[in-house]
């Protein structure tokens, strides 16, 4: 049996109708992407198939005690059942309350054991009690929760932290880790990787790939669909189309899938035609009875099984225009350290460079690297904390800032279209509008009432009306829906002049990215890589080692990219040893049967290994994140 499926399910909100007639189901082990334009219904579909609306019609059955991690876009703790006085550590702890209740009552037990006429029973009771506990991984637990909020890039320090201190971004990442630490038999995931950061984002794929339970995917990322899932359902207003495969094959087949319904609906329509014109010739001729036989198959055939023209979605059209020639070298670099001036040391230095013409350099690091602060610096809207930038001969810089915090809130679209292009029309800046999916009253809604994917269009456009020849790109596709990051992908891949783009975009990235410039908080010093992305992958991971031993656990542990320290190995051969340890200890105390002293030496033995080993996982986590800072 399917974990969730449904049956012509519709919704409408007012007057306005989102779906029909959507069919689908949940495998076990499944991973699947919903994707399609915003607006299409997609977060309320999830809301349907975990239970938080109802449909207007249709049915949803869902698997008995089926368990379902829902994470939506804002995360309420209220669902979580979470207070704001609790802290980010307790939030994750509450994963495993039945552990904790096992772990309390074997030391209830421990307790009775000393007691001679209470030992028998309670060591009757202790024995399977601990081999369940350890079974499902009670002694590991704290190490597992750790390992989960290192991964999603929290540091130990924010770990004690209450979540009402903890940003909005932060408070989702925090219950994605409670989420992911609960293992349920379906995640269902609305944008995982909106407060994520590029190895926080890697991390997560790594641990949707080795995890067992089934997974629900909304996201914008198209790399991580790429390498999450392997199949794709595409939700329109008439119902959901499902791909086999990546995001990457679905683009594929959705092309093909779209020219044979477009050759299909021609051919149809030519048959008609010549159908039509036998029997308008004929009805009142020699061949009338043929014509009449004709004309019922024609009535029969569009009454049956008429083929609709494939429906053609409004989609952007982003066009950059033919700019002036820079020169050859576009950006250059002397000495330059990014930071603020009145800071005693830099964020981080950058070796001397060179962009030249028509080169895409991709800037990529975790959040609060510095990477705004260094486009800010190129701009001169920031003093270099040293050293200097050069632009060449004929640049003209257009700058697309994060959030679009350069928009003017108080005016209208229409308005901000007009200062930026003073000569332009109003017909034709309306016009203009109309492209990026402005129309009627639309123009003259003020910005500050503007949806991030309507900013980001309107910023778009704004960029394009400057006609610059070196772009510099923070976060673009923030905001976008996949259709419109498909096409701005293809416009830049078709700008004739420079870019240099921050982004978390990696199929962008990708697609564009003629170099790969690396910045982490650690390094103090901007890595260049000569290459694109794909290139830039291999040879970080030629450079990694081997896969680290890990304790047992549901995901996968974080990755590392530098060579591990003997003290590291060391300390993993001792939590190996340690273990190994316990498994004998469990044997023995399950031979000593009804010798109450063995079993009590035993289960002293064996609880003085268990604080061994968890002083060792904390030493182990302790060395990871003084190399990570290194």
């Amino acid at each position: 049996m399917s974990l969730i499926s449904a049956s012509d399910l519709a919704k409408s909100y007012g007057a306005e109708d989102l779906f029909g007639r959507v069919s689908l189901a949940v495998p076990h082990q499944a991973r699947i992407a919903l994707v399609g334009p915003n607006g299409v219904g997609k977060t309320t579909l999830l809301r349907i198939l975990v239970g938080l609306e109802r449909p207007d019609r249709g049915l949803v059955q869902r698997a008995r005690s089926l368990r379902i991690g829902y994470l939506p876009q804002e995360v309420d703790s209220r669902v979580f059942g979470a207070s704001a006085s609790q802290t980010l550590y307790e939030l994750c702890l509450g994963a495993f309350a039945a552990l904790r209740e096992q772990e309390a009552e074997l030391s209830r037990l421990e307790a009775e054991m000393e007691t001679p006429q209470r030992a028998a029973a309670a060591l009757a009771r202790y024995g399977p009690l601990q081999e369940s506990f350890e079974r499902a991984g009670g002694y590991i637990y704290p190490a597992r929760i750790r390992q989960v909020l290192t991964g999603l890039g929290f540091t130990p320090l924010e770990h004690p932290q209450p979540l009402a201190r903890l940003s909005g971004g932060e408070q989702t990442r925090a219950h994605l880790a409670r989420l992911l630490l609960e293992d349920p038999d379906l995640l269902v995931l609305d944008e995982p990787t909106n407060h994520l950061d590029l190895q926080a984002i890697e991390w997560l794929e790594g641990w949707l790939r080795d995890w067992p339970g089934a997974a629900l995917i909304v996201s914008h990322d198209r790399f991580l669909l790429d390498q999450a899932v392997d199949v794709v359902w595409e939700l329109t207003a008439e119902g959901v189309e499902t791909y086999r495969g990546n995001y990457s094959a679905y683009m594929q087949q959705r092309g093909q899938r779209r020219q044979l319904q477009l050759d299909a609906h021609r051919a149809q329509q030519e048959h008609l035609r010549k159908e039509q014109e036998y029997i308008r010739r004929n009805i009142a001729g020699q061949n009338t009875r043929q014509a009449q036989g004709r004309r019922k198959r024609l009535e029969r055939l569009l009454h049956d099984s008429p083929l609709a023209a494939p429906r053609r979605e409004r989609s952007v059209h982003i066009e950059f225009g033919a700019a002036e020639r820079s020169g050859d070298r576009v950006v250059e670099t002397l000495d330059l350290a990014v930071g603020f001036a009145d800071a005693a040391a830099p964020l981080f230095r950058v070796p001397d460079l060179v962009l030249t013409r028509g080169e895409c350099a991709a800037l990529i690091g975790p959040n609060g690297a510095g990477k705004t602060t260094f486009l800010r610096t190129l701009l001169a809207e920031l003093p270099a904390h040293a050293g200097r930038v050069r632009l060449g001969a004929g640049v003209h810089v257009g700058y697309f800032a994060q959030a679009h915090a350069d928009l003017p809130l108080d005016r209208a679209v229409l308005d901000v279209v007009l200062a930026a292009a003073p000569s332009m029309k109003p017909a034709e800046a309306r016009n203009l509008l109309s492209h990026y999916l402005f129309t009627g009253d639309a123009v003259f809604k003020p910005v500050e009432v503007l949806s991030g994917g309507e900013r980001a269009r309107l910023a778009l456009i704004v960029l394009i009306l400057e006609g610059a020849n070196l772009l510099l790109l923070d976060e673009p596709t923030t905001h976008l829906d996949l259709p419109s990051q498909e096409i701005l992908q293809q416009a830049l891949a078709a700008f004739p002049g420079t870019i240099l783009l921050v982004s978390h975009d990696r199929y962008l990235i990708n697609a564009l990215a003629t170099q790969v410039w690396t910045v982490a908080p650690q390094e103090k010093e901007l890595g260049v890589f000569h290459g694109g992305y794909a290139e830039y992958l291999q040879a970080s991971k030629a450079a990694q080692p081997p896969p680290m031993a890990k304790a047992p656990r549901s995901g996968p542990a974080p990755r590392t990219r530098r060579a591990r320290p003997a003290a590291v190995d060391d300390v993993l051969q001792r939590i190996h040893a340690l273990e190994q340890t316990l498994s004998q200890l469990s044997l023995e105390i399950e031979r000593a049967g009804t010798d109450v002293d063995q079993v009590r030496v035993l289960g002293q033995q064996y609880q003085g290994v268990e604080r061994e080993l968890q002083e060792q996982l904390a030493e182990w986590e302790r060395l990871e994140a003084e190399r990570n800072r290194a």
